[in-house]
C-alpha cells in the first residue's frame, strides 16, 4: 500500500458519484487504498446554513484523516464543498497531498478556504457558475498549486476522464 485516499463528494451528491468513483478506481489502480465517506446526512440539514451542517462535513473527515494518518501518508481529494472540506482538514491533520476539483476557494459568510502547503493539484472549470475562475486562479498562485482549467461548468461532467488522469499524475508524483 502507497498510501489512503479519502475522497469526499460535493453538497447534495454522494459517494457514488461519477467524479469521486473515477478518482477511487485510480486510486486502486495505482496501489492506494482509499474510502468515500457519504455527507448526505449532512447535506440535508439546509437549516444550519443553506449548504448544509459544514462544521460537521469538517469534523467528519477530520475523524477519519486522523485515523488514517496512523497507518500512512494520506491525500485528500473533494468536489466543490467536499474540496473546501478537504482544504481545512489538511491544516489539521499532516497530509501527502490535495486533489480538488471546482473548489469554492471563497464562499459567502466564510473565510477563504484554508489549504496546508502541500503537493496541490486543482481542476476547475473556466465557466464555473458558482465559482468564478479567477478566484481559483488567484487562490492557486501563492501556493504554486498545478491548476487546470477546462472547457466546462460547476459539475465538471464533461471531465470526468481529465480529472482521473489529473489525480493519477498527482499520485503519482507523491
Amino acid at each position: 500500500m502507497k498510501g489512503h485516499c479519502i475522497l469526499s463528494h460535493g453538497f447534495e451528491s454522494g459517494p457514488d458519484a461519477t467524479k469521486v468513483t473515477a478518482l477511487a478506481d485510480v486510486a486502486e489502480r495505482l496501489g492506494w487504498t482509499h474510502e468515500r465517506p457519504d455527507y448526505t446526512d449532512l447535506d440535508s440539514k439546509r437549516k444550519v446554513t443553506p449548504l448544509g451542517d459544514v462544521p460537521a462535513r469538517i469534523a467528519r473527515l477530520l475523524a477519519l484523516v486522523q485515523a488514517a494518518a496512523q497507518r500512512g501518508p494520506v491525500v485528500l481529494a473533494g468536489s466543490s464543498l467536499g474540496a473546501y472540506i478537504s482544504g481545512h482538514v489538511s491544516q489539521q491533520v499532516p497530509v501527502a497531498g490535495l486533489f480538488l476539483m471546482a473548489p469554492p476557494v471563497v464562499m459567502q459568510g466564510a473565510p477563504p478556504m484554508p489549504a496546508a502547503p502541500v503537493p496541490t493539484s486543482i481542476l476547475h472549470g473556466w465557466h464555473d457558475e458558482l465559482i468564478p475562475a479567477q478566484q481559483v486562479v488567484d487562490w492557486a498562485t501563492p501556493r504554486s498549486a498545478r491548476l487546470l482549467l477546462v472547457n466546462d461548468g460547476h459539475r465538471l461532467s464533461d471531465h470526468v476522464q481529465v480529472s482521473a488522469e489529473a489525480f493519477a499524475a498527482l499520485l503519482g508524483a507523491l
